[in-house]
């Protein structure tokens, strides 16, 4: 067998193509997080804690000169990336919670009971023939 023809059986077997759907779904969902972490969470917050942006935090480690940049030790990057994962986590595990909930009601509505089978009503039907007769 070819090379591109193993690839072409492994890219088009099912499991990768839904990995490769999350992935895309993974990657708008991050930036609709981002925009509401930045755009909407961390200026509200900026304010409370006196106007701080977080990404703009650093501790300089070394002062620019001579043609060399600043050397900078960015905490706040590093926080807002922490704040941004937490965000996430936490709306990844409301809809896993969501869809646990909706699982459980699925499982606790009980099937309907099997109609019985047409041997049994014939043998009912044979039973009150009898009793009929007696």
């Amino acid at each position: 067998m070819s090379l591109a023809k193993e690839f072409k059986e492994f890219a088009m077997r099912g499991n990768v193509v839904d990995l490769a759907v999350g992935i895309i779904i993974g990657g708008a969902f991050g930036k609709i997080v981002a925009s509401l972490v930045g755009d909407v969470l961390m200026p509200p917050l900026g304010i409370a804690i006196g106007g701080v942006n977080f990404t703009d935090l650093a501790v300089t480690l070394r002062a620019a000169g001579a043609g060399n940049p600043a050397v900078l030790l960015r905490y706040g990057a590093f926080a807002q990336a922490t704040f941004d994962f937490a965000i996430i986590a936490f709306a990844v595990f409301l809809v896993v919670k969501g869809m646990n909930v909706l699982k459980r009601k699925a499982k606790e509505t009980p099937a309907p009971p099997p109609p019985p089978a047409p041997q049994e009503l014939l043998l009912k039907e044979i039973r009150d023939l009898l009793k009929a007769r007696q």
